[in-house]
């Protein structure tokens, strides 16, 4: 479980809770997950965490800017298909919150990109 992780980064947790969400809430909504969009929005919502993690685990600024930048973009991509896909009423008000979320992340990379910059 999440808890019982120990992370360097707090925002560690957070993304990897973000691509768990994206994977329930399309799971919860009955969406195929071979469906094109429902496809790209898992690898978009997995690699906003993976690219955090490689950020975090760089072995230059240089690298680590370029990770932040991609988990950036990611997000970004996420955002676009979770607006883009219809899921049933169920999964609505999960899929407006992941907005949201996807949003903060986006802004809390490019925050911490200003800040290293």
């Amino acid at each position: 479980m999440i808890k019982n992780i120990t992370m360097r980064f707090p925002l560690e947790g957070r993304v990897r809770v973000y691509a768990r969400r994206v994977r329930k809430m399309l799971s919860e909504a009955g969406m195929d997950i071979r469906h094109p969009d429902t496809s790209q929005l898992i690898r978009a919502s997995g690699s906003v965490g993976a690219n955090y993690i490689e950020a975090n685990e760089a072995v230059s600024q240089k690298d680590r800017q370029l990770r932040l930048r991609i988990a950036r973009k990611e997000a970004r991509e996420a955002g676009y298909w979770l607006d883009v896909i219809v899921v049933n009423n169920k999964a609505e008000p999960e899929r407006i919150a992941l907005i949201k979320e996807t949003d903060e992340l986006s802004r809390i990379l490019s925050t911490i990109l200003q800040k290293i910059s």
